[in-house]
């Protein structure tokens, strides 16, 4: 990871690893839809937790390709169904989601319910301003571009 987008990441960790309200946008056959959800950053993604039932996980399926956008950051990345809470696979994202909304996971979400489900959002690109400094990074690349705001 180079140093400038390593800089950038610890920034998004600060800001957005905790539970945090964000805008999804989705679109699906042409007509975008968006809604408000929480999310969690971690590891270049951002986690949001939900059931296959829901729009957005109907239109996920159909469509990868999303934002997230709160105040003056906006994210652009694909999402995928990684599957029930449960499945060995999300064994790790499973307990960070626990500790970041403890005080509403487990009343709001029936692990018991085969259909419940975590997506995932995997960053390819940021818009985003930090302390008058407005940054554009590309996540495939890696490559960060910031300006001084005045």
């Amino acid at each position: 990871m180079n140093k400038e987008f390593e800089k950038f990441n610890k920034k998004l960790v600060r800001q957005f690893g905790k539970d945090r309200n964000m805008a999804l946008a989705t679109s699906y056959e042409d007509v975008p839809s968006i809604r408000i959800v929480d999310t969690f950053y971690w590891n270049r993604s951002f986690y949001i937790v939900t059931h296959e039932a829901s729009e957005k996980a109907k239109q996920i399926a159909k469509n990868k390709y999303v934002s997230l956008c709160t105040n003056t950051n906006e994210f652009q990345g694909e999402a995928y169904n990684i599957g029930h809470p449960l499945d060995e696979s999300n064994k790790e994202i499973r307990d960070l989601l626990i500790d970041v909304y403890s005080n509403w996971y487990f009343e709001h979400n029936d692990e018991s319910d085969p259909k419940m489900c975590y997506i995932e959002v995997k960053l390819t690109s940021a818009n985003t301003l930090f302390n008058k400094v407005r940054y554009s990074v590309n996540f495939d690349t890696e490559e960060v571009i910031s300006e001084r705001l005045v």
